[in-house]
């Protein structure tokens, strides 16, 4: 039987961009972690920063919190691990931030080997994965063919602990990784440890969002330390306490079970998980079990460009509009579709209008259950083509709508307020999210590729 050794890991944030406290941070490293793990990205804004490969973080933001871990981790002498570099984790965004990381060092004086694990999928290979059965539809997923993977922009598998594992393998200072799980960068080193999978995951579940699991979540900064029995969690920012309630919650978090995680090679079953108050900062749990899976699996994430919007916005504050304004949308809409098919030439599936009230149901639409009197209402007008340039023109063609609309034939002509000059913004190219599936592999790294770098 290998020896475990006790792990303790120090996750700075929720994710790298959102800040964290100094103050918090260096007490962290004062209880001499063995590693740092943060996470670098999200798919909460939506698919345009997959679709593009792009950060939805500043540079600059990024660049300043980035550096002050990258102090932390030579006073601390352990490694640093980002995953899902640059919001989506793309190879493009690995390379940023690999990029922004021989800023640092240079700046800094460091001279620090960094392993880059890449995530990003090869279209055509997919497609060639998917004809031998070997990617399957995860609970709702949309159908897809051939045809959906050649128009994905950007694929990304979602490495987990075993391929984080790999790359801290080689001996790295900083090791900088695509597209992973939350919890997969957190699980893999008290794992390699020795520690059993089941607490590893659980604790790396919990520890994914930094302080999130606890009192005062915006301070970022907490430890984890993982044994043979369970794992504990303590924030270390003043005004952060963890409580057996704020540390179970969590597995609430963008999970649709709160008791079984789904992660690369298995799951993670926390039904007879015990929680359990070490003080009033800390909880101590134990009781969770990992089920590996007779194959190794992992998520892929895809996006595809679907056109081109223009939008406009235009206020309305006069009450007769305010109370009418759903009707005053409606009314729009028909009669710009009207003529924008006949003056174009258009087909009704050439492009899509839509306004939304903001204010008024803009976000739930026939879902809300709330009506309280409204001051003003914002009408958002959307268009959607499948070129920039017919955007545009459906989005003038739509101006004097929001400008000058009447509700009723027999009044007088209204003026809104248009926020903006021009009122048509154009958005650009917008994407969809249109992969959630798992793909098979025959091996953990057969859909990774690892490279190690000196840096400084």
């Amino acid at each position: 039987m290998s020896q475990i050794r006790p792990t303790r890991v120090l996750v700075p944030s929720g994710a790298l961009g959102l800040n964290y406290d100094p103050i918090a941070l260096e007490r962290g490293l004062a209880a001499k972690p063995d590693i740092i793990a943060i996470d670098g990205g999200s798919t909460d804004s939506g698919p345009a920063y997959l679709g593009t490969g792009t950060s939805k973080y500043a540079r600059s933001s990024t660049k300043v919190e980035w550096k002050g871990l990258m102090e932390a981790r030579a006073k601390a002498g352990v490694p640093l691990v980002i995953g899902t570099a640059g919001t989506c984790g793309t190879d493009s965004t690995v390379e940023w931030m690999l990029s922004i990381t021989r800023e640092i060092a240079e700046e800094l004086g460091q001279k620090v080997k960094v392993a880059t694990l890449r995530s990003s999928q090869n279209p055509e290979h997919m497609a060639e994965a998917f004809a031998q059965d070997r990617i399957t539809p995860l609970p709702n997923a949309p159908v897809v063919d051939a045809e959906t993977f050649a128009a994905c922009t950007n694929i990304v598998a979602l490495a987990g602990a075993e391929q984080v594992a790999t790359a801290l393998n080689t001996g790295a200072d900083i090791i900088i990784a695509g597209r992973t799980t939350d919890a997969g960068i957190i699980a893999a080193l008290p794992i390699m440890n020795g520690c059993p999978a089941g607490p590893a995951w659980h604790g790396a579940k919990i520890g994914e969002c930094g302080a999130l699991c606890a009192t005062n979540p915006q301070s970022g900064v907490i430890l984890i330390d993982f044994n043979e029995a369970g794992f504990t969690v303590t924030p270390t920012a003043d005004g952060a306490l963890a409580s057996p309630h704020t540390v179970s919650a969590h597995m609430l978090y963008e999970n649709s079970d709160p008791f079984i995680l789904l992660e690369p090679g298995g799951h993670l079953d926390v039904r007879e998980a015990e929680y359990t108050a070490v003080d009033e900062r800390s909880v101590r749990v134990t009781g969770s079990r990992w089920v590996e899976t007779e194959s190794y699996r992992v998520k892929l994430e895809g996006a595809r460009k679907v056109g081109y919007q223009c939008v406009l916005l235009s206020l309305l504050r006069d009450q007769w509009y305010v109370e009418n304004a759903s009707a005053w949308a409606e009314d729009i809409v028909e009669k710009y579709r009207t003529k924008a098919e006949a003056r174009l030439g258009l087909r009704p599936e050439d492009f899509t209008i839509e306004i939304r009230l903001i204010g008024q149901n803009a976000t739930f639409g026939v879902l809300e259950n709330r009506a309280e009197k409204a001051v003003e209402v914002g009408a958002l007008g959307i268009v959607t083509a499948p070129s920039e340039a017919l955007a545009t023109e459906l989005g003038k063609m739509l101006n004097p709508y929001l400008l000058h609309h009447p509700l009723t034939q027999e009044e007088e002509q209204p003026t809104f307020a248009f926020p903006f000059s021009p009122a048509e913004m154009n958005r650009g190219a917008i994407y969809e999210f249109c992969l959630n599936h798992v793909l098979e592999l025959g091996s953990p790294m057969e859909a990774f590729r690892l490279e190690v770098h000196n840096v400084g």
